[in-house]
């Protein structure tokens, strides 16, 4: 009856034993070529020896051994059986190594680009840098030309104020100096009028004077003869 029992009890630990692992992977131990057999079994045909690092996708595990597959020469699928004590779950060394100098290349070439990058924007900001005063000493000398244009500004305007008070009493002096000369030719000509009319009574007054005289002269010898 205790016999009855424990059937069940192997039955299962028999089921734990044959597992099916369609996700795992597992590798090929380091500095090794192993056989890859028809079945679980050293009896069986060996059809295939990976080398140290292979990886084989588990399809199922039995006692001590897995069933496996893997792709040879990057197309044909090899199908067999080997036996768990040369399989691992970690990289081989020598392929973790390989991997690792990949890694190592990458991030040298990362950093070369970082670094390429990095140049670049310094340069880019030393290149700003330079901008930003230029720009600076710009704006400065701008605006000390706006504030001499703003001075000039104020002078002009004040010398534009002026001209017009010098320009309007100019004209005024203009006008006046017309109304001279106008008045001046007035009199010049009232002058010369006066003195014709002067000389012109002189003569008149001389021609009388002359008549005047010599009919008392031609009176006196009149009476002397």
């Amino acid at each position: 009856m205790n016999i009855f029992r424990l059937i069940p009890i192997i039955i299962f630990v028999l089921c734990l034993m044959v597992q099916t692992c369609r996700a795992a992977t597992a590798y090929v131990t380091d500095s090794f070529e192993i056989t890859l057999r028809t079945g679980p079994s050293l009896q069986n045909k060996v059809i295939s020896m990976p080398s140290s690092g292979q990886a084989l996708k588990i399809l199922e595990t039995r006692d001590n051994w897995s069933h496996v597959n893997y792709s040879k020469r990057g197309h044909e699928i090899i199908d067999g059986w080997v036996l768990n004590r040369y399989l691992m779950n970690r990289q081989p060394w020598k392929l973790q190594a390989i991997n690792l100098k990949t890694e190592n290349i990458k991030i040298k070439e990362r950093l070369a680009i970082i670094e390429k990058k990095l140049k670049e924007t310094s340069n880019r900001e030393r290149d700003y840098s330079k901008r930003l005063q230029e720009n600076i000493i710009s704006l400065k000398k701008a605006q000390n030309d706006y504030t001499s244009l703003k001075q000039s500004s104020s002078r002009y305007l004040k010398l534009k104020e002026d001209y017009q008070t010098v320009k309007a009493s100019l004209e005024t002096l203009q006008k006046t100096a017309q109304t001279m000369t106008r008045e001046n030719d007035i009199l010049k000509a009232s002058q010369k009028s006066k003195w014709f009319a002067t000389g012109a009574t002189v003569l008149l007054v001389g021609l009388i004077i002359g008549l005047v005289a010599g009919k008392q002269q031609k009176k006196k010898k009149s009476l002397y003869y």
